[in-house]
Formats: structure tokens, C-alpha cells, sequence
């Protein structure tokens, strides 16, 4: 059996995006994790009340963290959530032993790139290992980013 792309599936729907991860760092290799949720942090994620911007994720005691991502509250809950309340994030042992190393022995940082609902309905988040990028090399990044502009404008005009 085939397996489904994420741009052809129907129920594949992205929640928020970290937009600025890829300026400010280097993203070397990602990965896909599942997230623990209650209840309403769900149904909020399905109206589209969430940020990952200012989050990261940390190996702690074994296990991997979504730090400071924001929910918002889900106004017909019963049981409401915190909204920046640290959450729990699913890797296998393999995985969280290689991001142990790469954040304690290599110095990267684990930056949440994006945060979506799978095929089957699952919230998903997909993590990358970075390595922080320097002033020169964001600028590099902007002037590389220009000049793709500049190049579509001219091709498309034809001067």
C-alpha cells in the first residue's frame, strides 16, 4: 500500500508554525513526535488557538518536554487546561537518546517546527535539532532570500 503525502491528504491540517525557527537557527535533522493533550487542549487546537514561537523542548529525567507553548482555553470546557503548562511529548527510547546527545554533548537546541493533525486525527509535532545561528548568518540567509526575490521579479518581467 502507498503511502500517503501530507500535501494529498484531506485530514492533514497544520495547527501553528514556528515560521521564525528557520532564520534563527540551523535546523540539521527534524523528527515527528506525538504530544500529550487533555481534552480541551484538543478542541481548542481544532478552532486553532495555539503558539509555538517562544517554545522549546528539553530532555528531562528521561523524558521530552514541550516548554512554554501556549493553548488557549477552551471556553465550553468543563475541566479547563493551563495554558502554558509543560506537556509531554512521545518519542521512541532510540530517538530521546539521540537528542539527549545532541543537546548535551553537541550543544544543539530542540526548536518545535511545526504542529499539525495527522491522517488519522492524531496532533503530531515535528521537532528540530538546531544549532543557533550568528548575526552574519542570518544576514546571509536574508541576502540569499532577496535575491531569490529579485531573480522570480526579473524572470517573470522578463527585463
Amino acid at each position: 500500500m502507498a503511502k500517503k503525502t501530507q500535501k494529498s491528504d484531506p485530514n492533514y491540517k497544520v495547527i501553528a508554525e514556528n515560521r521564525r525557527a528557520r532564520f534563527d537557527y540551523a535546523i540539521e535533522d527534524d523528527l515527528e513526535c506525538g504530544i500529550v493533550l487533555t481534552g480541551s487542549e484538543v478542541k481548542s487546537l481544532r478552532q486553532g488557538g495555539s503558539n509555538i514561537a517562544e517554545s522549546y523542548a528539553a530532555v528531562e529525567d528521561g523524558e521530552l518536554w514541550l516548554v512554554n507553548s501556549h493553548i488557549a482555553p477552551y471556553e465550553r470546557a468543563m475541566f479547563p487546561h493551563m495554558e502554558r503548562r509543560r506537556r509531554k511529548l512521545l518519542v521512541s527510547r532510540k530517538q530521546l537518546s539521540n537528542l539527549w546527545n545532541a543537546t548535551q554533548r553537541k550543544g544543539m537546541t530542540l526548536v518545535p517546527l511545526v504542529m499539525y493533525f495527522n491522517h488519522k486525527g492524531f496532533v503530531k509535532m515535528k521537532i528540530g535539532i538546531a544549532k543557533g545561528k550568528k548575526v552574519h548568518d542570518k544576514r546571509a540567509t536574508e541576502a540569499k532570500r532577496d535575491w531569490g526575490r529579485q531573480k522570480q521579479r526579473l524572470l517573470r518581467h522578463g527585463e
